[in-house]
């Protein structure tokens, strides 16, 4: 199973950034293997800010680090 759950239904909001050819073809690999294995037609565009979701979400380091930010809370 993947780590990346099935996204809910959703507007697509447009994502322009530059990226490296490697970086590129793994996530098109990516969204080939998810769209497999969910029976769906996402775009790259589609699965990157979910990805970038859940990579913020799993780090420890970073959650810590924005609780513990002088002059808030």
């Amino acid at each position: 199973m993947l780590k990346l759950a099935k996204l809910p239904d959703r507007t697509p909001v447009k994502l322009a950034i530059t990226i490296t050819p490697d970086l590129a073809h793994a996530l098109s690999d990516y969204v080939t293997i998810y769209n497999r294995t969910y029976g769906d037609k996402a775009e790259v565009a589609d699965l990157v800010p979910a990805m970038l979701d859940s990579f913020l979400a799993s780090d420890r380091a970073f959650a810590k680090a924005r609780r513990e930010k002088p002059g808030e809370g």
